[in-house]
C-alpha cells in the first residue's frame, strides 16, 4: 500500500490561525469542510491564497485542507496564505529562497489595538460638544 505524504504548517494573521495539511492530489482546496470558493466568497481572497501556489507552480499538483478560526475574512485569508507557504517549505526546501523574497514567509505583526478607557474605540474620543 502506498503511504499517503502529507506536510502540515500553521499561518497566522491578526486574531485569525489556520492549520493547514498539503497532501499531493489534484488542487482541491477545502476550508473549514467547505470548498474553497464557498468559505471565501470574495475573489480578492481567493487571489491571496492562491499567490503562493501560483509563484511556485503547483497549484494543480496539490490538495490543500485548511481549519481556520478566529478573525475576519481577510485576517483568515492572510493566515491560510502563510500556513500553505510554510507547508510548502516543510514539502521542498528548495523552494525556501523563492518564497521568501517573495514574501510569503514573514508573518504580517500588525494586531489590532486594544480598545481604551475614556475613548469610543482604539484612539476615536468621544464627540466634543461646545454647548
Amino acid at each position: 500500500m502506498a503511504e499517503i505524504i502529507q506536510y502540515f504548517a500553521t499561518g497566522r494573521r491578526k486574531n485569525s490561525i489556520a492549520r493547514v495539511r498539503l497532501l499531493s492530489g489534484t488542487g482541491k482546496i477545502v476550508v473549514n469542510s467547505r470548498t474553497f470558493e464557498n468559505y471565501f466568497s470574495r475573489e480578492t481572497y481567493r487571489l491571496i491564497i492562491m499567490q503562493p501556489l501560483e509563484h511556485v507552480k503547483l497549484q494543480s499538483n496539490l490538495d490543500i485542507y485548511a481549519n481556520v478560526e478566529g478573525g475576519g475574512n481577510g485576517g483568515q485569508a492572510g493566515a491560510v496564505q502563510l500556513g500553505i507557504a510554510r507547508a510548502i517549505v516543510k514539502m521542498d526546501e528548495g523552494l525556501r529562497q523563492t518564497l521568501k523574497k517573495a514574501g510569503f514567509l514573514t508573518r504580517d505583526p500588525r494586531m489590532r489595538e486594544r480598545k481604551k478607557y475614556g475613548r469610543k474605540r482604539a484612539r476615536r474620543k468621544f464627540q466634543y460638544s461646545k454647548r
